[in-house]
């Protein structure tokens, strides 16, 4: 594997979160501090999905959920439906993320520092997460050092 990081404008795309459990509402979480706009699909939703602004629809997962989707996070506890799932979103060219099986994954959530329009994003090629977590926890604590180092460097350089 090896992903490219990038960022990708979501303002105005269709994104997907299959599933309704922990895993779910993980993803949901982090996604929610990029907007305000996705659908979760689920038969049923863990407590906490309802404090989101996300669309809720409680069903069965079906192929069609995913037209006109960019994204797609997989986060069912299911590994055949996630499997499914993510067969699906080829077909569709759908770029997909099933949770927890980075081999099936087209692009992985690294660990994410956000301040306003600074984001900060560590990721290692999903083997990891939890050195890239550590990281970006340092970063978190060290960020005003780094900004006015930073802040000192461009000045130097104008």
């Amino acid at each position: 594997m090896n992903f490219l990081p990038i960022s990708i404008n979501i303002e105005g795309k269709k994104i997907l979160i299959i599933g309704g459990g922990r895993v779910g509402l993980h993803k949901a979480t982090i996604l929610h501090r990029f907007t305000n706009e996705a659908t979760v699909i689920s038969p049923q939703f863990k407590d906490g999905f309802e404090a989101l602004p996300f669309k809720l629809i409680q069903k069965e997962y079906e192929p069609s959920d995913l037209d006109g989707a960019l994204l797609v996070y997989v986060c069912t506890e299911n590994s055949e439906l996630n499997q499914q799932i993510k067969r699906d979103a080829e077909q569709r060219h759908v770029l997909a993320s099933v949770c927890d099986n980075p081999p099936l994954c087209d692009f992985t959530s690294p660990a994410i520092y956000k301040d306003g329009d600074l984001t900060i994003a560590v990721a290692s090629n999903a083997k990891d997460v939890h050195l890239s977590m550590r990281i970006r926890d340092a970063i978190k604590s060290n960020i005003q050092y780094i900004m006015d180092k930073a802040t000192s460097f461009v000045t130097v350089y104008k």
